[in-house]
Order: C-alpha cells, then structure tokens, then sequence
C-alpha cells in the first residue's frame, strides 16, 4: 500500500533553500527556469516540524558527526571519565565511522535514535570489563560492533529514520531503505530571480554623518510551488521493526508535518509562513506512482483575477483526470482533497473533496487502518 501526496503551496517574497550563491534554488524545467526547494530541504523541515514528534510519540533522531558527545553523555558518570575516553574512539571506529582529524568527531553524519543510542551505551556499559582492559579492548570493541550490527540491521525505532532511510558507507549493514520519496518542489511557472539591495545605519554615527554603515543584497522570488511525495506503507513497517501502531502514527504525524512544514530560510527577513492552498492524498493499493509534475510542463500563467493558485490547482486536477482517462484508477484505495478555496471548481477530483484538514488526514489513513484490521 502507497500513501501519495500532492500539494500546492504559494509563498510570499522569500529565499526558503539557498545555493552556493546565497541565492534561492532554482532549476529548469518545461523550457523555462522554476523556482525550487529541495527534497533535503523539505525533510529536514517535516521531521523537526514539532507535531511530528507530537503524534508519534517519538523523539526524532539525530543526524550528527558528535556521536562520541552523545555517547559520552548517555554513560554520565557511570564509568571514570579517563576510560570512557580510552574506550570510546575505538569502539565507535569499529562501529559506525572513522574519526576525523581531531578524534572526536566521525568523519560522515551518523543518524541514529536516541533509543539507539541508550542501546548502544547499555552494551557498552555490560562489555566494560574488556573494553577497559588495553590489551583486550580492540577486540573487544570489534566483537561488540559485530552484536549491536546484528541488533539493528534491517530496523530503527525513530520514525523519522524510518520514512528518510539512513546510509553508511563504512557499515553498510545499517542502511535502511527509506519508506519516502519526497521531489524537489518546483514552481508551477516561470520564475525570474529579484534582488533585495538593503542598507543599515549606524545607531552612533554624529549627526552630521551621512551614509549608512553597511550595504549588501540579498536574492528572493515568490512562486506558487508544486509538492510531492510517496511512501510506502510495507517498507515503513519494516522499517519499524514491524510496530504497526507506531507506523499509523507516524503516517498521521506525516500528513501533519508535511501540511504545517515551512523551510526557515531567511525566515527572518521574509516571515514567509504560508500554508498550503491545496492537499490531494492518494491511497494506492500498488500500480505505477503518479507525480503530477507534469501538469505543470507547461507554465502556468496568472489568470486576470485569479492569480497563480487557482490555474495551478486547475491544471493539476485536469492532469488527473487525464491519467485516469488513460491509464485507469485501479489501484486507487481512495482519494482526498481539502482546498483552501471550497469554491473553486474540480471536474476530475470534485468526488474526494473533504471539508477540512481533519477530514482529509482521517480519510487517508483509513484505508491503512483497514487494511490491518
């Protein structure tokens, strides 16, 4: 089962995801350039969107180079500080990643789970007699990394590791497939990049000073922006060891954070908080996924009085109806639309309008809660 999200979101003026130039990411697409955020981007903001945690239950893990900080302050006082300091480096060489240049860090981003952690501390802890011995403690450290491998191969207890998956070059066996595509946002039309020229006065400069005390630019746009995303129910439970109950909270705590996720990018000068105008959920049963990019091939152009999200919801919904026209709806379980603007009119996709964002997560995960009954 396949859980297929599709939103359109307008943004006012901002600079949401930055390239190298310190200007907003853009890309082209359908001949013309589109304003873009990227997948990266989009998951750091859904999983740290706090209602995530808030309906899973679950604290979200952490993706970091300072795992021997987290070690070190998970055992606490529980062993001398001078052999938690011995012993570490080599265990978690063996483990999960060589140390960088300073011995303190890993050399790649680990992402692992508080749960994992304590784990991790707990083995660590049962195994000290040998990993304090000098002699034995190399060994030790690569028996030990040998067990906890086989502890969570194929598993995590963080949902957000569960949805975006984990890779580890140097432990492979940890990898974990992730249960969510998630697409770069693009814009629904032609975007031309704007610059912001600013200045700043110094408070203490003499009256009779002119001139301010610095000058700089900053990019932005503003677009209108199609979402996608797809996860996979089969893979999610697996992911999470097969804890069905946490995988239908993490699926709501999805819905939920991916409607209220807003990437903080030069947030502070922009404030651009907008939410969603349009949420189509699309439960499948199996079948080929359908991202409805290509509604948008061709650029939406603003209508006289309409602006950009109307045309844009408009062209999405006859997109539809197009691909089922074609290649059926035989694997759609169901269908749910909430639209911030309940006038406007859907030929395609009118039947699975919903009248709210509660609405709309219920009927999606519905069918999941079916499926499992």
């Amino acid at each position: 089962m396949y859980i297929e999200l599709h939103m359109i979101q307008n943004f006012a003026p901002a600079n949401l995801n930055r390239d190298d130039t310190n200007n907003p990411k853009d890309c082209e697409f359908g001949g013309v350039r589109r304003a873009r955020i990227s997948s990266q981007c989009i998951k750091r903001a859904i999983r740290r969107e706090p209602v995530f945690a808030e309906t899973t239950g679950m604290e979200i893990g952490q993706r970091t180079k300072r795992v021997m900080e987290r070690l070190r302050r998970q055992i606490g006082g529980a062993k001398p500080e001078a052999e938690v300091n011995a012993v570490l480096p080599p265990f978690v060489t063996a483990f999960l990643s060589k140390l960088d240049k300073d011995g303190q860090r890993t050399m790649v981003l680990l992402y692992l789970s508080q749960a994992e952690i304590e784990g991790i501390c707990n083995k660590l802890v049962d195994n000290w007699a040998e990993l304090a011995d000098e002699k034995k403690r190399v060994a030790a450290a690569e028996r030990l990394a040998k067990d906890l491998v086989k502890d969570y191969k194929g598993r995590t207890s963080a949902p957000d590791i569960a949805l975006f998956g984990r890779m580890l070059a140097e432990r492979p066996e940890l990898n974990l497939d992730a249960a969510c595509q998630v697409a770069h946002a693009l814009s629904t039309h032609r975007v031309t990049m704007e610059m912001d020229f600013y200045t700043a006065v110094d408070d203490l400069n003499p009256d009779d000073t002119a001139g301010a005390g610095m000058m700089g630019f900053t990019g932005y746009n503003s677009a209108c922006f199609y979402r996608y995303a797809r996860l996979d129910w089969e893979q999610l439970v697996a992911n999470l060891d097969g804890d069905r109950d946490l995988a239908v909270r993490t699926i709501e705590g999805f819905l939920r954070a991916t409607v209220n996720a807003v990437p903080s990018g030069k947030q502070t000068n922009f404030a651009a908080q907008n939410p969603p105008s349009f949420l189509l959920a699309v439960v499948r049963t199996g079948g080929a996924a359908w991202s409805l990019a290509n509604a948008f091939e061709q650029p939406v152009r603003p209508g006289r009085d309409t602006g950009l999200v109307t045309p844009s919801v408009k062209a999405l919904d006859a997109y539809w109806g197009q691909l089922v026209r074609v290649y059926g709806k035989k694997s759609v379980a169901a269908a749910a639309v909430v639209a911030l603007n309940g006038d406007q009119a859907l030929d395609a996709l009118e039947d699975a309008r919903v009248g709210d964002l509660e609405a709309w997560i219920a009927a999606t995960i519905q069918p999941v809660k079916e499926a499992i009954a």
